[in-house]
């Protein structure tokens, strides 16, 4: 699994000790980490809003199967990624969440708040986080008895969130391109995006979106 992990600007500085952790349970899972945003406080700029565009062309584009993203309480980047078909996104403060996340709804991306709640022994609660979201099969049901019904509503929202939004690259499009400009512009993001990237028609939208 490749997985990408972001931090925007107000919790940038938290980066390394949640990468730490990511890498520590990831290596075991024989996981690939890619750290697309926020490396620290004087790093490429980037709020919640660029947040779920890099999200949603890492998913839409499978350069990545999974993201890691976050802000202050959580909620911002929640909402930001959750705007884009092709993103499942759930909220997760404890282990059970990302276990219950796994589990019911099996989507594809988690965001965590960086802030509230983020004291002692904060970095083992991630790491816990990320062995209950990352390690066995997903889509088992909980409890497991209720598998088919939960298997199946999460697609019956899947299907639903693609009849009430654009096709992706048409959203994408009616966004203000300088918003997705600066989302695109940190190198690192670039050489996960076009390094790993399947689709040509999304790949084409970034190039010339910096191309512009």
């Amino acid at each position: 699994m490749k997985i990408a992990l972001m931090n925007e600007f107000s919790q940038a500085a938290k980066n390394p000790i949640v990468l730490e952790q990511l890498n520590t349970v990831a290596s075991d899972l024989d996981h690939s980490v890619f750290n697309v945003g926020m490396d620290g406080d004087n790093d490429h700029r980037l709020t919640y809003i660029h947040l779920g565009i890099i999200a949603g062309l890492l998913l839409n584009s499978k350069a990545v199967d999974f993201v890691v993203a976050g802000c202050g309480t959580g909620q911002g980047a929640l909402m930001s990624l959750n705007a884009y078909p092709g993103v499942a996104c759930g909220y997760c403060i404890d282990p059970a969440d990302a276990y219950l996340f796994a589990q019911i709804n099996n989507g594809n991306a988690l965001a965590l708040p960086f802030a509230k709640g983020f004291g002692w022994g904060a970095e083992l609660n991630v790491r816990y986080i990320f062995e209950k979201a990352f390690t066995g099969a997903k889509g088992q049901g909980y409890p497991p008895e209720r598998k088919e019904s939960q298997v199946t509503n999460a697609g019956i929202l899947n299907s639903i969130k693609d009849a009430t939004t654009k096709p992706f690259l048409d959203g994408m499009k009616a966004i203000d391109p300088e918003l997705v400009k600066h989302a695109v512009s940190g190198e690192r993001f670039q050489s996960c995006f076009f390094e790993n990237g399947q689709d040509a028609d999304i790949e084409a939208f970034v190039k010339s979106v910096l191309a512009a």
